[in-house]
Parts: C-alpha cells; structure tokens; sequence
C-alpha cells in the first residue's frame, strides 16, 4: 500500500521515509525531524498481529502508569502508541497488512557494540523493566510465539530436523549435534523451575541485545526499552540469558574464526552486578542462583535452532554465506563450552553480589 494512505488511517499527512535496518518489520520514519516511527508488522513471522498488539498495549500502558508514579516521564520512558482515526491501536488494512504508529524518541541513539559502562547501563534498563513488571499479571499475556523459550521443545525440534535430513547436512555436522544432545537435561531446567513454582512466572522481553535499549544522547544514561513484539510470559532468566549471550561475547554472532569466540567474564560481572542492583528486593534467591545457567540454556537454545536451521536447509534464519547458520551455531557452542569451564567463577561473581545487594 502507499505511505500517505496508510498515514491517513492516523490523520497525518507528512512526509516519510524507510528508517532503520531491522530485518522483520518494515518501518518508516514520519514528519522532519523525525516526530513519529510506522511499521508493518511482519505477519509472515507474526502470525498473531492482534495477540501481539494486545501484549504491547497491555505492557505499556502498564508501564506509563509506574513511570508516572516514580515521577519519570511516560512519553520518553516507554513507547506510546498513536490510534488510528477510528479510536483503534493499529490499522489493518483490507489486504491483510498491520500497521502501526508511535511516538519517536528524540535525543536518544542505540548501540550495536558495548563497552562495559553501557552493557551495565542496559542490565540497568531491562532491569527496571522487570522491576516495574513484577507485579503485572503475566499469565494474561497471550502467546504469541508458542514455546518460544521452551528449550527442551527446542531440542526436539532439532532432533527432528536430524531425523529427517532434507538438506543432507546431518552427517557433516555430528559432532555439533552431539553436542547439543548431550546436553538434554539442561534443557528442562527452567520450564521444570516454572512448572513447580520454585521460580514465577513474569513479563518477559525475550530480545534483550543492547540495540534494544534506547540511550540518551547527552549522557549515555538507558532511557527506554524499546522492540517489545516478543513480549510473552516466561522466566526473567530468559532474558538475562539471552543478553548475556549476545553481550559477553567478544566476537560477532556469526564469526567464522572461533579462535576470536570467548565468554567475557567482566562482561558478565558487569552485567549481572548492574541487574541486581536495580533488582535486589524484586528477583528470588532461586531466580538469582540459576542466574548462570540461564546464559548457557539460552546460549544452548540459540545455537540449536541456528543449528537446525543448517540441518533444514536455512529456511528461518536468513543467511548471506555457505555454512552461515553453522557458523552462528559454533560460536554459541564455543559460548557454551567456555560458560561451562568457568561456572564456578560465573557463581562466584554472583553470590558477590548477592552478598552485596542482600539477596538471600
């Protein structure tokens, strides 16, 4: 559909222009300077627009109201979403097109690599999502994505990529599957932890990676927690693992040359010391003890569906080489193993801070 016709749908009449480089959503940047951000929902991968609109909607509207009482400001601390002329959320369009529209953000950039100070300052931002989320009713969340970060369903579904084969890759790769399968019981320990009630269940982000928080441009201080489609209810520890996963690392995600592939322990200090610091009185002994093994279950959870995806003959991920999607397998498998070799000082750190911030 044209631009203007769809801004129409929200009374506006500027100019727009293609914004960003995400790979899902199709988003535009609308008025000059830039007053307000249109996407397209990818339905492809969304195949639950309506559940996920009233996720966000649900999540933020929530989050506006905490903001305001802790006396922060709602229009810059999270996204506001802009309704249609007809009083709706977001517009569909007879095509079958979902579209939406809120506020830019100004003064406030992203980052794609960190320095310590600023993966700190983004355990900070996801943090004080958690924090201000911790009393929302998560179970009301509508499952977008099922089994999103069920990791044991993840291993299935590489075991059944490996049954059956349709790229002919399995044999190639065996020692990679091996060693994802040798690693099944680890798989089950959240969902098991969930299940029992031995961890609750929250408001989770499930993309935490540093270019999912929006900083101040003036003092690098984290000022909003944006990209909230996969917001879900599962585990926190989904997303300290996931950004762990992405932020400890000293290589690229799809870094062929796993000699340059480690786990960052500082990294992960810093993170975990800035997480519990916002958290102290909000996360549970057992949230915080099983805080090291979340980074290798997610890790795990990422380098198997990378995994799968080679053995299936790259049809998710989208790939821009030969062996792309086993080369982002690896270097999670490399994370893994290195996560491993270290765990006692990944405790270490933090019962440290555990001590420090008084979490039983």
């Amino acid at each position: 559909m044209i631009i203007s016709d769809i801004l129409k749908q929200f009374s506006l009449d500027l100019p727009a222009k293609p914004f960003g480089n995400g790979h899902i959503n199709s988003t535009f940047e609308v008025g000059e300077p830039p007053r307000y951000i249109l996407q397209k929902i990818n339905t492809a991968v969304f195949a639950d627009p309506d559940g996920l609109m009233e996720n966000i909607m649900a999540v933020t509207s929530y989050l506006r109201e905490r903001i305001a009482e802790a006396g922060g400001d709602p229009e810059r601390e999270t996204l506001t979403f802009l309704p249609t002329k007809d009083g709706k959320p977001y517009y569909r369009a007879e095509n079958g097109e979902v579209w939406r529209l809120y506020r830019f953000i100004g003064d406030a950039r992203s980052y794609e690599t960190a320095t310590p100070a600023l993966f700190a300052e983004s355990a900070r931002a996801f943090a004080r999502f958690q924090r201000m989320l911790s009393a929302f009713p998560a179970a009301t969340l509508r499952e977008t994505i099922p089994q999103f970060h069920d990791t044991g369903a993840r291993l299935g579904q590489l075991k059944a990529a490996v049954a059956e084969n349709r790229s002919g890759r399995a044999e190639s790769v065996r020692a990679e599957i091996d060693f994802a399968l040798s690693r099944e019981e680890l798989t089950h320990v959240v969902t098991d932890a969930i299940r029992e009630g031995s961890i609750p269940l929250r408001v989770t982000h499930n993309d935490t990676k540093l270019n999912n928080v929006l900083f101040d441009t003036r003092t690098d201080r984290a000022i909003c927690v944006i990209d909230l489609d996969t917001v879900m209810s599962g585990s926190l520890l989904y997303d300290f693992g996931d950004a762990i996963r992405f932020g400890a690392s000293t290589a690229a995600e799809d870094e062929p040359d796993l000699s340059k592939v480690h786990f960052d322990l500082d990294l992960f200090r810093a993170y975990t010391d800035a997480y519990l610091e916002v958290l102290s009185d909000a996360i549970t002994p057992r949230e915080a003890e099983l805080l090291p093994t979340a980074a290798k279950l997610i890790t795990l959870e990422i380098g198997m569906r990378f995994l799968a995806d080679h053995i299936n003959g790259d049809v998710y991920f989208r790939v821009h080489r030969e062996n792309h999607n086993l080369d982002r397998a690896r270097t999670q498998f490399r994370l893994v193993a290195e996560m491993e070799e270290r765990e006692n000082e990944m405790n270490a750190a933090v019962s440290e801070c555990r001590r420090k911030y008084g979490i039983a």
